[in-house]
C-alpha cells in the first residue's frame, strides 16, 4: 500500500495505523490507550492543553468532560494527510465543544500564538501542557517540541506584561494624557524616511565599548558633528553619553521610559541637538528636557478605547507593538522607517561583573563614583542576586543574565528573527536568533551605503493650529465624560445603571491596571460592584487634573 497515506488495519480492537514508517496507534485497543493517557494528565485550571497529531483523537471526549474551570484544547498538525484525517474523525467532536476544541494545521509559532489569542484572548491560560495521544508527534518531534516552548514563552510574556500593566498602568496613562500637549507641536515618526541606507542600531549593553571604538577607527572624523557618514545611527536614550563621549551623533535617540530613570541620560546633552523619538507614554519630563526636536510614537500597552478614539480622531501617533525594552523598540522602528540593512549592537541581554551597560553611561559613571576602598565596583549583590543564572554568549563564552533580560531576549527572536536585514555583532551577548557578524564585517556592511546621507532636523516643526483645536477637543470630551462618571457615582446625577456602564467601558483607562482586569486580558468587574467601582472613583480626580494641565499646555 502507498506509503503517502495514512493506512488502517483491522478494526477497533487489534487497530494499528502506520504512516511515512511510523506507528501511529497501538497494536492493542489505542482507544484504551488515549484514555489512559488522560487520565494521567493533571486537570488544572487555566491549562491550555497542546496535543500534537490527534490522528483519530481517541481519549480527547474524555478530557473535555474532565476540563478543570478555564482550560481548553488546541490540535496541531502538521502533516496535511494526517490533517485531512483528523479533521474527517473529530469533526462531530469539535463542532459540540467550539469553545474550548480546536484543531489546526499549522506550527509556525507566531501564527498558532496568534490563534490562541484570537480564540480565547490574553492572559486566557496560565499553563501549557503538552499531550501525546498518538504517535504521529514522532513525524515532527523537533517542530512540535519547538512550538510548545514558544506557546509556553508567549504565555509567560503575556503574564510579564500583565504585571507591568499593574505595577505601570496608571503611570502609563498618566503620561499619556500630558503628552496629548505635544501631539501638535511634535513630528510624527511616520514623517521618517532613512531610505536604504544601512542602519546601526545601538542598545546599551557592555558590547557597547569596543563597538564605538571600532567605528572610530573605521570612520574616523565622519562620525563628528559636522561631516557625513554612509551610515545611520539609531539609539537608546541610555548610550547617548556614551556616543558624546566618542564624538558619534546618532541620528535618533529614542526615549521609552515612564518614570524618572532615564532622565540622567539627556544631562549635557541639551546643545547637542539630537533628535528623539518619544513614546506617547514616556515620562513628560523628557519633553521639558528636550525641547522640541522630538518625533512622537506611540506603544498602545493595553487594548483601551482611548487609543481607539485618538486613532479615529486622526491624533494617534505611529504605532509600534509594547515591546518592553527601549532596545527592542529602537530595531523596531529602525525596521519601519529604513528599508536597507539593519546592524545591531550593544543588545546584550547579559552583563558583566562590573557592570550591566557600557562606559561612560550614567549607571556605570555612577558606579565608578562610589567606589571606595571599602566599596568595590564589582556589585555582587546584583549580580548574584537570586534568579541570575549563567549562559553561553554568542562568542561561545559563559555570561551572566536574568529572568527578565532573557525573556526579552526571546521575545526579540520572537519578533525579528523572520526579518532577513537584521544582523548582530558578535560579542559577549546572548544570541537573538539573527545571522551573527564579525565586527569587521559589521563595518563593512555600514560602509556599503551608496552616499554620505543628511542628518535629520526636527527644529522645523511648528504647532499646528488645527490639531491643536482637535487634540484641545479631544480632551475636552474625555474630561467631561470622567466629570459625568464622578457625578453618578457620588450621587450628583441620578443613577442610570446602562449609562453607567458605557461610561465604565468608554473609560477603560481607570481601571485596566486593577490586578482582576490586567489579569483577565481587560475584563472588568459589573458597575454593582461596590468595591471596584469605590477604587475607580478614586482614579478619576487625578486623571481630570491631567487633562486640565494638558489643555493649559496646548
Amino acid at each position: 500500500m502507498a506509503d503517502d497515506i495514512p493506512r488502517q488495519v483491522a478494526a477497533r480492537r487489534g487497530f494499528s495505523v502506520s504512516y511515512k514508517g511510523k506507528t501511529l496507534l497501538s497494536l492493542i485497543d489505542p482507544i484504551a490507550q488515549g484514555e489512559r493517557l488522560v487520565r494521567a494528565v493533571p486537570k488544572i485550571e487555566r491549562t491550555l492543553y497542546l496535543c500534537p497529531s490527534p490522528v483519530y483523537g481517541y481519549g480527547l471526549d474524555n478530557l473535555l468532560g474532565a476540563l478543570s474551570p478555564g482550560s481548553a484544547i488546541l490540535c496541531v498538525e502538521a502533516d496535511k494527510h494526517l490533517l485531512d484525517l483528523s479533521m474527517s474523525a473529530m469533526g462531530e467532536l469539535l463542532e459540540k465543544n467550539p469553545s474550548v476544541l480546536h484543531l489546526v494545521g499549522s506550527v509556525d509559532p507566531v501564527q498558532v500564538c496568534g490563534s490562541i489569542r484570537k480564540l480565547w484572548g490574553s492572559r486566557r491560560f496560565r499553563r501549557v501542557e503538552a499531550i501525546r495521544l498518538s504517535g504521529g508527534w514522532q513525524m515532527f518531534p523537533a517542530l512540535y517540541d519547538a512550538l510548545v516552548e514558544a506557546i509556553r514563552r508567549d504565555v509567560a510574556n503575556d503574564w510579564s506584561n500583565a504585571m507591568t500593566l499593574m505595577k505601570l498602568g496608571r503611570r502609563y496613562i498618566v503620561n499619556a494624557v500630558r503628552n496629548l500637549a505635544l501631539i501638535p507641536k511634535a513630528w510624527s515618526i511616520a514623517n521618517l524616511d532613512f531610505g536604504d541606507s544601512p542602519v546601526l542600531a545601538l542598545g546599551a549593553g557592555p558590547s557597547l565599548d569596543l563597538i564605538l571604538a571600532g567605528l572610530q577607527n573605521s570612520f574616523g572624523k565622519t562620525l563628528d558633528t559636522d561631516s557625513l557618514r554612509p551610515f545611520r545611527i539609531i539609539c537608546v536614550d541610555t548610550t547617548l553619553q556614551a556616543l558624546e563621549a566618542w564624538n558619534i551623533k546618532p541620528d535618533l535617540v529614542v526615549a521609552l521610559e515612564s518614570q524618572h530613570w532615564n532622565l540622567r541620560d539627556f544631562v549635557g546633552s541639551g546643545s547637542w541637538e539630537v533628535p528623539v523619538a518619544m513614546d506617547l507614554s514616556a515620562l513628560p519630563a523628557t519633553r521639558e528636557v528636550l525641547g522640541s526636536r522630538i518625533a512622537l510614537f506611540a506603544t498602545p500597552w493595553t487594548e483601551l478605547r482611548f487609543f481607539h478614539r485618538l486613532k479615529t480622531a486622526g491624533l494617534l501617533p505611529e504605532t509600534f507593538p509594547p515591546l518592553g525594552s527601549v532596545g527592542l523598540t529602537v530595531v523596531a522602528i529602525a525596521r519601519r522607517i529604513a528599508s536597507g540593512p539593519i546592524v545591531i549592537g550593544g543588545l546584550d541581554f547579559s552583563y558583566t561583573l562590573d557592570g550591566f551597560h557600557a562606559r561612560s553611561t550614567p549607571s556605570c559613571r555612577e558606579a565608578l563614583r562610589r567606589q571606595t576602598r571599602f566599596r568595590s565596583i564589582l556589585n555582587g549583590d546584583v549580580i548574584f542576586r537570586p534568579g541570575a543564572f549563567t549562559a553561553l554568549s554568542k562568542s561561545g563564552l559563559p555570561v551572566r543574565t536574568n529572568p527578565a533580560l532573557k525573556l526579552y531576549r526571546d521575545l526579540f527572536e520572537k519578533e525579528f528573527a523572520r526579518e532577513p536585514r537584521i544582523r548582530d555583532i558578535a560579542g559577549p551577548g546572548l544570541p537573538l536568533g539573527v545571522k551573527t557578524l564579525s565586527l569587521e564585517d559589521a563595518l563593512r556592511v555600514l560602509q556599503g551605503g551608496d552616499r554620505p546621507v543628511q542628518r535629520i532636523s526636527l527644529e522645523k516643526a511648528r504647532t499646528d493650529e488645527k490639531r491643536a483645536e482637535a487634540v484641545g477637543a479631544f480632551i475636552r470630551n474625555e474630561r467631561d465624560a470622567l466629570i459625568m462618571l464622578r457625578d453618578i457615582l457620588t450621587g450628583a446625577l441620578p443613577a442610570a445603571p446602562e449609562k453607567l456602564e458605557t461610561l465604565l467601558d468608554d473609560c477603560d483607562y481607570l481601571w485596566a491596571h486593577f490586578p482582576e482586569c490586567a489579569g483577565t486580558g481587560g475584563r472588568r468587574p459589573s458597575g454593582k460592584d461596590r468595591s471596584f467601582l469605590n477604587r475607580v472613583r478614586t482614579e478619576i480626580d487625578p486623571l481630570i487634573r491631567c487633562f486640565d494641565l494638558a489643555l493649559h499646555e496646548l
